[in-house]
């Protein structure tokens, strides 16, 4: 599974709650367009399907810290097997 930048899951756990605290309700009293975008991006880059689930994941995640990242080791150039 891709694993989306940390830089950029904190943003959109950020931006979510914000827009899910101050973000005027739609006509029908559900989540604002805004945060029903953030919802969805926050689920496709969890991989879920319900925001609660997402926003649990990208805790999850961020807490954990970023993954190592393995450097690939190049053969010395000029050197034949």
């Amino acid at each position: 599974m891709l694993m989306p930048h940390p830089a950029v899951l904190r943003g959109l756990v950020d931006e979510y709650e914000a827009a899910a605290l101050y973000e005027p309700a739609d006509d029908t009293g559900g989540p604002g367009p805004r945060t029903r975008d953030l919802a969805y991006t926050l689920c496709v880059s969890t991989g879920t399907r319900d925001v609660a689930l997402a926003l649990e994941a990208a805790r999850r995640w961020l807490a954990a810290g970023p993954a190592p990242v393995p450097v690939p080791v190049a053969e010395p150039a000029g050197v034949a097997d």
